[in-house]
């Protein structure tokens, strides 16, 4: 299925595939979207009719749903509303890898800014190889995902910043997958995606914020491919100690935790405090929306999780190896600490995360919520 893909401004880039808005990219994006439009699978096979009632729908609704979780929230009330891009897998990908770069050309200058003399992130891999394994990943993800917002990419209305993208063959496939309405389903999606464009789009200091913290990161990790290395084995030791004691794998996420320095690890908590709590968020509001937006809500909820924790033994293996699972899992500990916070506080409560960077929930907060309400409420 091919939905009229909307056209990607290109980025300045020299011969070598390297960005002329940064000099220090060590990934070649260009080969990064070569290859994963070259791996990437077709999309299903749908009628003319039904894939054009598709794509008109995600455009209404990309848009309808922006006001039911305004009402929900209270946020971004006075905000422009702009009509979300309906694309096809090839067109995601060249939106994601834009998104990417922009990402980390903004957090490298902060990382570089915070530890001059280059970056040694990715160690002895050249921008090709590093781009075809990037590409390798993206033609797995452009499968799967229904829809994203790019808070870097760029927006045709004014007011706005971002791009929502909405990847109509996914769409569909998960929805026959599924076996709910249409028009419910996609409503759905349209309603997470379009709470990230609030979020993005109503706290003006989100966007940097999460570039800076990235930024950090990357700063802390700069020139420790040596000291990860010799920590490898004892944190394959512990990996194995973990696993003993639970049935559950730490994941990748867990053993790249163990090797890091505690400085490293602070910034990595923050990271991932931010995206839990963003993707949290999004997935209570689309269902808080209740039967009157979308009448197969609860249905279409209980198949979803279900469907998440599917797959063969390959798409598992996949998923366990690019930090799919650990994703999942930041959906139900979000929504989780959302929800919590509501109940307690209201959603003018919740939204005081939004005031400043530091109201926003540390890691350790997103998973015992009343601290942060002490925190924050008193």
């Amino acid at each position: 299925m091919n939905a009229r893909p909307s056209t990607l401004p290109p980025r300045p880039a020299d011969p070598g595939g390297n960005d002329a808005a940064g000099e220090h990219r060590a990934l070649d994006w260009n080969i990064a979207i070569g290859t994963a439009i070259r791996l990437m699978k077709p999309g299903p096979d749908v009628p003319r009719q039904e894939a054009e009632h598709a794509v008109r729908s995600l455009r209404r609704f990309s848009v309808e749903a922006e006001s039911h979780v305004r009402e929900i929230t209270g946020m971004g009330r006075d905000l422009p509303i702009a009509e979300g891009d309906v694309v096809d897998r090839p067109d995601w990908v060249r939106g994601a890898a834009h998104g990417l770069a922009e990402l980390t050309d903004a957090a490298l200058s902060t990382a570089d800014s915070q530890n001059p003399g280059g970056s040694d992130l990715l160690g002895g891999f050249s921008a090709r190889s590093a781009g075809v394994q990037a590409g390798v990943v993206l033609a797995y993800l452009g499968g799967k995902v229904l829809g994203q917002f790019d808070p870097f990419g760029r927006s045709r209305t004014e007011g706005q910043q971002g791009r929502l993208l909405l990847v109509a063959p996914n769409i569909v496939a998960a929805q026959r997958a599924l076996g709910v309405p249409g028009d419910d389903f996609r409503m759905w999606v349209c309603l997470h995606e379009s709470t990230h464009r609030l979020q993005f789009n109503a706290v003006p200091w989100l966007r940097e914020h999460f570039a800076g913290s990235l930024g950090t990161l990357l700063a802390e990790m700069e020139g420790a491919t040596g000291e990860l290395i010799s920590r490898l084995p004892t944190a394959l030791r512990e990996a194995r100690a973990v696993r003993s004691r639970s049935e559950s794998s730490p994941g990748v996420l867990g053993i790249i935790e163990l090797l890091q320095t505690p400085a490293q690890r602070a910034a990595l908590d923050r990271i991932i405090a931010i995206s839990t709590l963003l993707e949290g968020h999004a997935d209570h509001v689309m269902d808080a929306v209740g039967p009157q937006v979308v009448p197969s809500v609860v249905a279409i909820r209980q198949r979803f999780t279900e469907r998440r924790k599917g797959g063969g033994l390959l798409d598992r293996l996949l998923r366990g190896l690019l930090g799919v699972d650990a994703k999942i899992r930041q959906y139900a500990q979000g929504a989780a600490f959302t929800r919590h916070v509501v109940d307690a506080v209201g959603m003018a409560g919740f939204n005081a995360v939004w005031t400043s960077p530091d109201h926003l929930p540390t890691r350790s907060e997103i998973g015992n919520p009343d601290d942060w309400l002490r925190r924050v409420h008193g």
